[in-house]
């Protein structure tokens, strides 16, 4: 079965919000590569998830915060999804040395993102 396995928060001030969360829940984060998106670890040894802080959204992204479940096989986890009356918002993209990521929206318009890991991916 697949599970939300990240989230990402999209912001416009990002080091604002990630002061914020660090202050009121004691988040830890780390700035990846290049871009302007953080690294956000909620916790050790506790249940949930971790996610990521990025800024600003990308087009087509219509909501700050998205939910990413976990597929093996993207490829396959898309043409189920818009079988099921989902849409892609945007394309299958290499998320480097991660796997590979595409945005879809649900019937109700909700943005999500499947993410197929694959450390090979560039």
């Amino acid at each position: 079965m697949a599970r939300i396995t990240w989230f990402e928060y999209f912001t416009e001030d990002a080091e604002k919000d990630l002061a914020f969360y660090k202050d009121a829940f004691g988040w830890e984060s780390q700035k990846w590569g290049d871009m302007p998106y953080w690294l956000v670890i909620t916790g050790r040894d506790e249940p949930g998830i971790d996610g990521a802080i990025g800024m600003p959204p990308m087009e087509g992204m219509t909501q700050k915060v998205v939910n990413t479940i976990s597929v093996d096989d993207n490829d396959a986890a898309v043409a189920k999804a818009v079988a099921a009356g989902g849409t892609v918002a945007v394309p299958k993209r290499a998320v480097p040395g991660s796997g590979w990521l595409t945005y879809l929206m649900d019937p109700a318009g909700i943005l999500f993102g499947i993410m197929q890991y694959d450390d090979t991916a560039k």
